[in-house]
């Protein structure tokens, strides 16, 4: 399982400290890998972030496009999701676009959009979010204790 987002942050990072944390966690790890933002018009910048995105997958890679026109389940029907992406036999692939979100080629690749609600979140806070919402739908699926569904 890997996640391609575009922007590279400094390791020690607080945001990248909660990314890895968590990456870890996932069973296989989830690996990160980043592309530099692209330069110019903002058309001009998503066709560069695209092309390069598109550049570093695999054929037999499952493309899970971050795109807030995504389902946005909750956290049990995103082990749900989870559990049926990985029934596909396919390494599973994340990816989150720039400022100027993914280009359209990229989106048509994606055999799946997830959105993490219609809130705009700062790309370098989404990593660890989504490797935290990742290892508990794991734990959702394990039966493991992690993920408390009911209120008080």
């Amino acid at each position: 399982m890997r996640l391609l987002a575009i922007g590279k942050a400094p390791s020690k990072a607080p945001e990248m400290e909660l990314f890895a944390r968590y990456a870890k966690r996932i069973r296989p790890a989830m690996g990160l890998v980043e592309f530099a933002d692209g330069q110019g018009a903002p058309a001009e910048i998503k066709r560069r972030e695209g092309d390069a995105i598109l550049a570093a997958l695999k054929p037999d890679e499952f493309l899970i496009a971050l795109d807030m026109g995504g389902a946005a389940p909750d956290s049990p029907g995103l082990a749900k999701l989870l559990a049926g992406w990985l029934e596909r036999s396919k390494k599973l692939t994340f990816v989150i676009g720039g400022a100027e979100g993914l280009d359209a080629p990229v989106i048509a690749r994606a055999g799946a959009k997830l959105s993490l609600g219609t809130l705009t979140w700062p790309h370098m806070l989404v990593r660890p979010m989504l490797a935290e919402q990742i290892y508990r739908a794991q734990s959702i699926l394990a039966g493991h204790p992690y993920h408390r569904a009911g209120r008080p």
